[in-house]
């Protein structure tokens, strides 16, 4: 992981100051959303008549009635915009995250049902639907997440999650909730993130990763059960580190995570890391959420 300071665009003292009012968290939201002039989301027109009492335009070509916020992730939001700026610059910049109930005493915001909701939006939106396969040289591995369960011992996983992961060194990570680790499990996440053509895969000596390897891509692996950590450049302390951020993100921050939300949370930490070197990474998130389909409450309190 690199160690270079980057400066972003985004600071605190800059959020207060551009976001002062909903006017100009709009006027954001317009220019980030219609970089060349407002169109019709129906039928892409410029012919747009603007109705500054209601925040809303009027199409002049189909007749269509729209709001910046139509159609995204804040669509019928009921809190000010500017809490959803203040919300997102603090998930962004929280290396270990902050959780609904941090932001609904930071924010002052009415419910934790209401905060709860505004992040697992904000953490949809930074969902990679299209990931690029990792190159280079990559560790795989795979990890258990979940909480204690009363009364049993260290070694219950009834109550966790299998997650693997990904990284391409000096790179990009990839994350996922899988069903178990078994052979068909670990390389089918293989083959969906990593590329054909990778340099080599790096794993432990778990017996189901072998074989992954080709004429293209080499395969090595670490003997952990005989206290071997690393040889040469071979090693899975990257992958781990991620997996140590994770963890101590749930024993900081968010202190428990149901199963059926933990892909968001993964998701969440991708988009972090991802862009960590990214000194637009508050401007990129916001656009994330302008072009993401809005996410009904439904979909996330059902089965």
């Amino acid at each position: 992981m690199s160690t270079t300071q980057v400066k972003h665009e985004m600071n605190l003292v800059k959020l207060v100051d551009q976001f002062r009012s909903e006017d100009s968290c709009r006027e954001y939201l317009e220019g980030l959303r219609w970089p060349d002039g407002v169109a019709c989301p129906k039928c892409q027109s410029k012919h747009i008549r603007n109705s500054y009492t209601r925040n809303q335009f009027d199409c002049g070509s189909c007749g269509h009635q729209f709001s910046v916020t139509s159609g995204t992730m804040f669509h019928d939001t009921h809190l000010p915009l500017s809490k959803w700026m203040m919300a997102v610059y603090l998930m962004v910049e929280a290396r270990k995250g902050v959780s609904a109930l941090q932001l609904q005493r930071t924010l002052d915001i009415g419910s934790y049902q209401t905060a709860w909701y505004l992040c697992h939006r904000i953490r949809a939106a930074m969902r990679d639907a299209y990931p690029l396969p990792l190159k280079g040289l990559v560790e795989v591995d795979e990890t258990w997440i979940g909480g204690k369960t009363e009364g049993m011992g260290r070694g219950y996983k009834g109550n966790k999650a299998v997650v693997v992961g990904a990284v391409q060194r000096g790179g990009r990570i990839s994350l996922q909730v899988v069903v178990g680790r078994d052979r068909e499990t670990l390389h089918e996440f293989i083959r969906a993130h990593v590329s054909d053509d990778a340099e080599a895969i790096f794993t432990d000596d778990w017996a189901p990763y072998r074989g992954i390897g080709d004429n293209n891509t080499r395969h090595e692996t670490v003997n952990h059960s005989a206290k071997e950590y690393v040889r040469g450049d071979v090693h899975t302390n990257s992958i781990e580190n991620v997996w140590s951020l994770f963890k101590r993100s749930i024993m900081g921050s968010y202190h428990q995570l149901s199963v059926k939300h933990l892909d968001a949370y993964l998701d969440e930490l991708e988009w972090r890391f991802n862009n960590r070197e990214n000194p637009w990474l508050f401007r990129d998130t916001i656009l994330r959420l302008l072009t993401a389909e809005a996410l009904p409450c439904q979909e996330l309190i059902g089965d």
